[in-house]
This record gives structure tokens, C-alpha cells and sequence, in this order.
């Protein structure tokens, strides 16, 4: 099936999904120092919620997680403020053009950074949508556990080039774009939404602005432009797990 959207061409019928699925195995992805999800069945004394336990006609799980820990996810600001700012309400459309680029994050000291060096050439024209996937792009990121283990981050410089470069949404391969241990200075979070004071926001912070995290684009996808559909669940909440789909133009 053929859409137009922007005057761009796409085939509804050829999605790419950059999202990781959770699961509550070991190959799930884990960051922040918190165990696997949990997916099981409801139960109510002898009463079990699975078909094949021979107790129930449906299956009926309880199923818990956390939305920046545990894969792929799309966050608002409400992340990093006093303030309640929910995910539901921040993001109103999901169709954007986006660009996709490749980096492979430069050694600071003991550190791997994602530079505005090596962002700003690869962002030479208007897109509402960034799509960055680090180097090694090893099939692990699916699986990886992140807890204490230092991964690559953005630079504030990076962060402030793309905020100023009118993109809306930033996605990433990674669980942050902040350095892991950083002191709580959150400095690429507070650059990309423009957020001075996380107690009294700041008017012109950027309400509707989005960072999906924890993404993976397999080397197939080619670098370039593509139409983005970023998907989330209705929740009421600073974040929700997300399932970003790339459609080739």
C-alpha cells in the first residue's frame, strides 16, 4: 500500500522496526541497575490466568517493567522536571521526516562521546526527526545490560546543534544520551529540551520535543531519509516503551 505524507512516497507494507521488543528472558536489555521485567499470569487462589495450565480460557498477564530501563522507549521532559509533563500529552503527531546517520563516538579521557564535530556535517538539510546508531553496531545492543559500564553519550555541544537545528525528536542506539554516572547534570537532556530550571521551567522550554532511547538499527538500513512513524502506548507518564518504524521514501 502506497501513502503520500509530505509529498513523500511510502509503502505502508515495508515497515523497518527500530524498536527492541521486551521480553522477561535474559536477552532482554537492561539499564539502570534494575532486574529483568516480569511477565505472568494473574492468579486468584487455585484460579491461574493461562490457557495451558488448564485453568482459564484466556491468558491473562501481569506484566512489570520500566520504561527507560528496559528497551526501547520515547521520553518528554517531564523526565528531567518538577513538574508532571506526560509522553501522552506532549506527543500529538508521530508521522516526521526524518535522517538517519551513523557515528562512531569519539575517546574522551575514559570515555566515548557522540561530538557536534561529527554531527554537524552529517545534518545539512531540514528534517523533524534524528536518528543517530553508534559504532560497533554489534547485534548485542538487543541484549546488552548497560548497568555500570560507562556506553557512549551525546555532548552537550551536540545536543545544543541539534536543538538549534529545529529537530523535534532524537533517537539513539544507547540507554541515554547523558553520561551514566554525571552528577545528576543531565547537561544533553537540559540542552536538547532547552530546559534552564528544572523546578521553574523556563517559557520557551521545548514541550513537544521527544528522545526515544535504547533503539536498534541493524546494518542493513542504509544511511539517509526516511519517513518516521513513532509509536507509544496511551501512558499518563514521563516516558512509555515505543516502537519507532522507518519507512524508506
Amino acid at each position: 500500500m502506497i501513502a503520500k505524507i509530505n509529498n513523500f512516497e511510502i509503502d505502508l507494507s515495508k515497515p523497518i522496526d527500530i524498536s527492541i521488543p521486551l521480553t522477561n528472558t535474559d536477552e532482554n536489555p537492561i539499564a539502570w541497575y534494575i532486574e529483568k521485567p516480569v511477565i505472568e499470569p494473574v492468579v486468584f487462589g487455585n484460579w491461574i490466568g493461562k490457557v495451558s495450565e488448564g485453568k482459564s480460557s484466556t491468558n491473562f498477564n501481569n506484566i512489570f517493567f520500566n520504561p527507560h530501563g528496559h528497551g526501547t522507549h520515547t521520553e518528554c521532559l517531564g523526565h528531567i522536571t518538577n513538574d508532571f509533563y506526560s509522553i501522552n500529552q506532549s506527543l500529538k503527531q508521530f508521522f516526521f521526516f526524518a535522517k538517519l546517520i551513523t557515528v562512531d563516538p569519539e575517546r574522551i579521557g575514559d570515555d566515548f562521546v557522540i561530538t557536534k564535530e561529527q554531527v554537524s556535517p552529517l545534518v545539512n538539510d531540514k528534517v523533524e526527526a534524528l536518528i543517530i546508531r553508534t559504532l560497533p553496531n554489534q547485534k548485542e545492543k538487543k541484549s546488552r545490560k548497560y548497568s555500570n559500564t560507562n556506553p557512549p553519550y551525546l555532548s552537550e555541544e551536540a545536543a545544543i546543534f541539534i536543538r538549534e537545528s529545529e529537530i523535534q525528536h532524537l533517537l539513539i542506539d544507547l540507554p541515554s544520551v547523558d553520561k551514566e554516572h554525571d552528577e545528576g547534570k543531565l547537561l544533553a537532556h537540559k540542552a536538547f529540551w532547552n530546559v534552564k530550571d528544572t523546578v521553574n521551567l523556563n517559557a520557551d522550554a521545548r514541550l513537544n520535543a521527544t528522545i526515544t532511547e535504547m533503539i536498534y538499527v541493524s546494518d542493513e538500513i542504509e544511511d539517509g531519509d526516511y519517513i518516521l512513524n513513532l509509536q507509544i502506548a496511551s501512558f499518563e507518564n514521563d516516558a512509555s516503551p515505543s516502537k519507532p518504524i522507518l519507512y524508506k521514501i
